[in-house]
């Protein structure tokens, strides 16, 4: 029998008009297909409008809209430091993260940045890293789940649980926490959270070993996610993509070791990056693996932490953490733009002052998950309808720093 060889559509045609074409003796039809908006969970409320051939995806298109964060124009009548909980609502998972880049762009334009505690520093090194492990546990758990693995989604939540009661303990809050402030933090860590967080660390060990053996080294999950959804590395740099996707396909590009900012400079840690183990380099095993690697090496920054905040920068009763908080931000005139390393990649947030008002003239966020989504159609485009799926939760997208 003879092959039959599967024809996409043309250049010229809209995802809007379905080409129906003879193909030897076989009809064959392209449909478009709604997949979603999903719950505001998990990856949020993304709706793609699929142009499929049977099975095969022909084209993606991505719909955004569904969230209305609004935080640029919520940033732009506010002053700065009221800004910071609309900061903590676009990656509602990643907070902390989201803090400190947001904070460290104005302490740099009132240059205050160089006259920060190293103990304050230390505080936000820890406390953005166990959000980090968190951020993480969410993208591998509800992956795991997505392509039909119950169990670990329950076990990571476990563990993720024991980083949110911490954080809760710190500032009251489990997600949303306005802890980092301009200048300095809302208050000092609680007496015996080092000893806590030291305890965490070691019980986290075995269980990030169980997690690479119950679901990265898994033969069916690699069946299920090598090989599909690569991305090669000049594509992931055409598209902007940053974090583990980026990392995924190879480079060594981490913003805690370019930049270099807070104490980053003084921990060691290494770059996980793709290495094509079971597939290719840049496929959706590799960003996961990825991502269970840069957990490792988040431990090691918190021991880190841990060593310099009990030995070298201990509590004090003379150390006030709201020390360098001005009572009034108003930045000289200029165009600013500050970057960090969040779970998900680079975030970013561009200033626009005029040095009259402590209210912003323009806040623009150069959000992480909006560049990493787009390559999604790039991804998708001859691949199976269920391999959508995973390629989907592979890029762990948030959709509130998405629809901002």
């Amino acid at each position: 029998m003879k092959q039959i060889q599967y024809k996409y559509r043309p250049d010229n045609l809209t995802i809007s008009e379905p080409n129906k074409y003879k193909t030897e003796d076989l009809y064959s039809e392209e449909m478009v297909l709604n997949l979603g908006p999903q719950h505001p969970s998990t990856h949020g409320v993304l709706r793609l409008e699929v142009l499929t051939d049977g099975e095969i995806v022909a084209d993606v298109v991505s719909h955004l809209g569904y969230l209305h964060r609004c935080f640029e124009k919520h940033a732009e009548s506010l002053p700065f430091n009221q800004i910071i909980p609309y900061v903590d609502r676009m990656d509602y998972v990643a907070s902390m993260n989201s803090e400190l880049a947001y904070v460290m762009g104005v302490e740099k334009m009132l240059g205050i940045d160089k006259d920060l505690p190293k103990r304050v520093e230390y505080i936000r090194v820890l406390v953005a890293e166990l959000n980090r492990i968190a951020s993480h546990f969410i993208a591998i758990g509800t992956y795991a789940l997505d392509i039909g693995a119950a169990t670990p989604f329950l076990w990571l939540l476990r563990d993720r649980e024991h980083i949110l009661r911490m954080l809760e303990w710190l500032c009251g809050a489990r997600l949303l926490y306005n802890y980092i402030w301009v200048g300095g933090l809302f208050y000092d860590l609680p007496v015996g959270f080092e000893e806590r967080c030291l305890e965490f660390v070691n019980y986290l060990k075995p269980k990030l070993i169980e997690l690479q053996q119950l679901v990265i080294e898994n033969h069916i999950f690699i069946n299920r996610t090598a090989n599909i959804g690569v991305l090669p590395l000049p594509m992931a740099i055409n598209f902007g993509c940053t974090g583990p996707v980026l990392r995924g396909s190879g480079l060594k590009w981490d913003l805690r070791k370019v930049d270099a900012y807070s104490v980053y400079s003084e921990i060691e840690f290494d770059i996980p990056v793709g290495k094509g183990e079971v597939g290719k380099v840049g496929d959706c095993w590799d960003r996961n693996n990825v991502r269970v690697k840069e957990c490792w090496e988040s431990l090691r920054i918190i021991e880190q932490c841990l060593e310099k905040l009990t030995k070298e920068h201990k509590r004090t009763k003379e150390f006030d953490p709201q020390a360098l908080v001005p009572k009034k931000i108003r930045p000289p005139k200029m165009d600013f733009y500050c970057r960090a390393e969040n779970p998900k990649g680079e975030l970013g947030f561009f200033f626009r002052t005029d040095g009259r008002s402590d209210v912003p003239t323009r806040v623009k966020a150069r959000a992480c998950s909006f560049n990493n989504l787009s390559v999604l159609p790039e991804l998708s485009r001859g691949g199976m309808i269920a391999d959508l799926v995973a390629v989907i939760g592979s890029l762990d997208v948030v959709m509130g720093e998405v629809d901002r």
